[in-house]
């Protein structure tokens, strides 16, 4: 049977599962639903410290907005949720603190950001109220008396949810009036009328640093604390604050993730170094599914919710990776409440950048709602002549229909006209020369040579429910991407030592990626053993065909000291290239996730992927294709000895098919790439669950390694072995009421450790420090007439690195300072960000010797937001 014959097979069968062979085959699970007490039998009102209501369920309740309601007596809490009745509750008051902990919910909005709720002096006698994420699975609500134990009283209502009642401690004819605090948090727009309630849900802005849930490391919606792996997420908040413009820059408060080689300047800078492994574009996913981008184009952070790192090989989900991790883009949904946000930044260097997101239902009873996101960017550069102009629009629409079926439908569409930059040798930039230095503005390209780009994808998400504990789920994104792109890149001096050699090259491209995905994810109860269990199948399609020509005339040199751009136009009239790379891959996965009792998890896993390729060029007649199949294992075991810690030790494997080409005459395809990481690590959450603490330790070992051709830009090598350990830590949360903090620390010691050629054998690889740090920190004051007024700052710490893969020179070490301040009131928000306060003169990254990134300098960025 063909590969092909066997995906039309396969795709019937997922096709069969979606239309009802699925729900035939869920009715043969058993159900076993435990008998759930109301909460008005319990007795009321709760002051000892003992278990009121026990239940057997395990599942999480989603508890969607908290409401405060002035009463006569006091004020009612409503924890709005259309599962009050499940909520177990566990009493553990001390001193004057009524502290109520459900120990199966989260607080989390309709839109999935997770909130904090918190009033204080509510009412006499009364000094706070607060209901928070204890941790990822508990909510904590406290009540704190003045000088006695307050007296709450619980009810569960089916149109709203679990009510705590609580009553002033101070006689009724000392009671002012109840009304909202001035000092709660991020209230709406309140009642002007007490009899109706006052909302006080918070968007994830107040405690927005720090994430219990990621979907990544397991394609289910996983507390972190329980995955055996390192999982960094990046919110929303984030990049809010940093005022982040594309995922690279984010991924600077992470440990052992940086960008990868190319500079910021560069239209293909959406790479990673991912643990000491450069990625080459292939690590990196948009809601589950592999962005497949050849090149690393930009990628637009308008409709982005939050990133997810996981750390290590993740082939075993995700099928073709490398093995120091993966970065998955979480999009922004529709909501269920109308939402409407406009903002505009500029900054220096001619930089506008305004965006809009507007949200909402379409009908009465939301079951469809939409989501628009759009972005439009022109900007200039410090580098001379790079400018970039990018247009982008990203539209949602969600569908329900009844409550077990969902189908979501999406869109992105991104347009890049830029001037491309290749950077700058580094002799005179980094390392001395006769001549001196120049100045990192310095352009040594063609600004007649641009790239016109357009990107657009496609997808679908649908979802069945089938029971309590089975469900399906389909996917599919389609990626259709067109680009013209004209480049030089340096070849290096002439003998003077300061005429820089140049060669041009014309890339007209066009790229087809088609993927479908089907999960059926089941839970099973034995006793104390609980099996979260994923079984899934992706198909992949994906076609890329480039033609490249040369320059008449060729592209002159230029004087790297005193250059003069006034040259002749060059015309790009002889095919080089005329290639077409089409791919077929299937990969068939299944997953269990075993919780053994509230303090074991085991996580096995395996993978099965075959892939089947084709490379043809028509200029000189070649024809190569190649058949790759894998088996990636995964197995990791966590041990929570108490609720707050966990242990983790994991062995995983990846696998990575041959996409690479030497530059002999016959153009070998590169073997498969390979690799096996072993981790152990500790998590841990400080301060009733708000701070979050990862440490971790690896091996990662990586086979068949293709890397830049110094010799020959625009090709590879392929060299034979790189290991990499490290230790990594990483620290986020809130530390008091808005003071936000997200923090970390990497070693890395990488190794060539093998290899056909000995120049390369125990070198270092490129653009990987040893040592490399974060902090970045915001506070904004939450009572009195400075409520909204923020500010923060960051350090962002790089080591030394080599600069090539003979490791003949260094990249320097720096710190980077950036710092913000920010004022918000009602639904503005006015802020400033700085970054590079100091005007550190720096180095990003580099490819070789002929191309080196110098870092941005002083850059300021004024933002205005308004929400209504």
């Amino acid at each position: 049977m063909s590969i092909n014959q066997l995906q039309q097979m396969v795709l019937m069968v997922s096709a069969l599962l979606v239309l009802g062979v699925g729900p035939c085959w869920a009715e043969t699970v058993k159900k076993n639903i435990a008998n759930i007490p109301s909460i008005r039998e319990v007795k009321l009102p709760l002051t000892s410290a003992e278990t009121r209501v026990q239940l057997p369920t395990s599942e999480v309740v989603q508890v969607t907005g908290v409401k405060a309601n002035p009463t006569d007596k006091g004020v009612d809490i409503i924890l709005q949720t259309t599962l009050g009745q499940q909520l177990q509750l566990v009493n553990s008051s001390a001193g004057n603190n009524f502290i109520v902990d459900i120990p199966n919910a989260q607080l989390r909005l309709p839109s999935g950001d997770v909130f904090t709720f918190r009033s204080e002096k509510p009412l006499a006698g009364i000094t706070e109220i607060t209901v928070t994420n204890f941790d990822a699975k508990t909510i904590r609500v406290t009540v704190t008396g003045e000088t006695t134990l307050p007296i709450v009283e619980l009810y569960d209502s089916p149109n709203e949810g679990l009510i705590f009642t609580v009553a002033s401690t101070v006689p009724s004819a000392q009671q002012p009036p109840a009304e909202q605090a001035e000092n709660q948090t991020q209230p709406t727009q309140p009642s002007a009328s007490s009899d109706e309630p006052i909302e006080l849900v918070v968007t994830g802005e107040q405690d927005g640093y720090k994430v219990p849930n990621a979907t990544t490391a397991t394609k289910t919606d996983t507390p972190i604390r329980d995955i055996p792996a390192s999982i960094q997420v990046i919110p929303r908040q984030v990049l809010q604050d940093q005022r982040i413009t594309r995922p690279r820059e984010a991924v600077q408060n992470v440990s052992g993730v940086t960008p990868g080689g190319n500079g910021s300047q560069t239209a293909t800078g959406e790479t990673f170094i991912f643990r000491g492994f450069q990625d080459d574009a292939n690590n990196v996913f948009v809601d589950g599914f592999k962005r497949h981008d050849f090149l690393g184009r930009q990628i637009d952070v308008a409709n982005i919710e939050q990133i997810e790192i996981l750390k290590g090989p993740a082939s075993v989900l995700y099928g073709q990776g490398e093995p120091g991790g993966i970065l998955n883009i979480v999009t922004k949904q529709p909501l269920r409440e109308p939402f409407y946000a406009v903002e505009g930044t500029i900054g220096n260097f001619d930089f506008y950048r305004p965006t809009f997101d507007i949200s909402g239902p379409l009908n009465a009873d939301k079951t469809i709602r939409y989501r628009l996101n759009a972005a439009y960017q022109n900007s200039g550069s410090f580098v001379d002549f790079v400018k970039t102009e990018q247009v982008f629009v990203a539209p949602v629409i969600s569908f329900d229909f009844g409550k077990d079926t969902s189908l979501t439908l999406e869109a992105q569409y991104l347009n890049t006209l830029k001037v491309e930059y290749g950077g700058i040798p580094a002799v005179g930039s980094v390392l001395n020369s006769p001549f001196g230095r120049v100045p990192r503005s310095r352009y040594v390209d063609d600004s007649n040579l641009k790239l016109d780009r357009d990107y657009l994808a496609l997808g679908y998400r649908f979802q069945h429910k089938f029971s309590d504990n089975w469900s399906i789920r389909n996917g599919f994104r389609a990626e259709l991407e067109d680009y013209q792109e004209a480049f030089a890149y340096n070849l290096g001096f002439q003998s003077d030592n300061r005429t820089l050699n140049r060669r041009a090259r014309l890339d007209k491209a066009r790229s087809r990626n088609y993927f479908l995905q089907t999960d059926v994810l089941g839970t099973i109860q034995t006793g104390i053993v609980k099996q979260d269990l994923l079984f899934g199948l992706e198909l992949g399609r994906t076609n890329y065909i480039r033609k490249t020509f040369s320059p008449t005339p060729a592209l002159p040199p230029i004087d790297f000291f005193n250059p003069n751009y006034d040259l002749p136009s060059i015309r790009f009239e002889n095919k080089t290239t005329d290639t077409q790379i089409p791919q077929n891959s299937i990969g068939v996965y299944a997953q269990d996730l075993i919780s053994i009792g509230d303090k074991l998890k085991i996580l096995l896993g395996g993978r099965f992927d075959f892939v089947d390729a084709s490379y043809e060029n028509k200029v000189n007649g070649f024809l190569n294709e190649p058949k790759d199949s894998a088996f990636s294992p995964r197995v990791g075991v966590v041990y929570q000895p108490l609720p707050p810690v966990s242990l983790y030790a994991s062995y995983s494997q990846s696998f990575q098919p041959s996409n690479g080409f030497d530059a002999s005459p016959g153009e070998k395809p590169f073997k498969p790439t390979t690799g096996e990481a072993f981790e152990v690590g500790v998590k841990t959450e400080f301060l009733d669950g708000k701070l979050a603490a990862t440490v971790a330790a690896y091996q990662i070992t990586k086979q068949n390694i293709a890397v830049s051709d110094p010799a020959r830009p625009g090709f590879s090598l392929e060299i034979g072995e790189q290991r990499s350990r490290g230790i990594e830590f990483d620290l986020a949360g809130q530390i008091l009421p808005g003071w936000n903090i997200i923090a970390s620390y990497a070693y890395i010691d990488p190794e060539i450790t093998e290899d056909s050629r000995p120049a390369f054998k125990g070198n270092l690889p490129n653009n990987v420090a040893r040592n490399s740090a974060s902090l970045w920190t915001t506070y904004e004051i939450q009572t009195g007439s400075w409520k909204g007024f923020g500010f923060g700052s960051g350090l962002f710490f790089v080591g030394d690195r080599q600069g090539d893969l003979e490791n003949t020179f260094t990249l320097p070490s720096y710190v980077r300072t950036d710092a913000t301040i920010f004022y918000r009131r009602d639904n503005w928000r006015v802020g400033l960000n700085i970054q590079n306060l100091f005007d550190v003169n720096y180095f990003e990254s580099s490819t070789g010797r002929t191309s080196v990134y110098p870092g941005a300098p002083f850059t300021v960025l004024g933002t205005v937001s308004w929400q209504f």
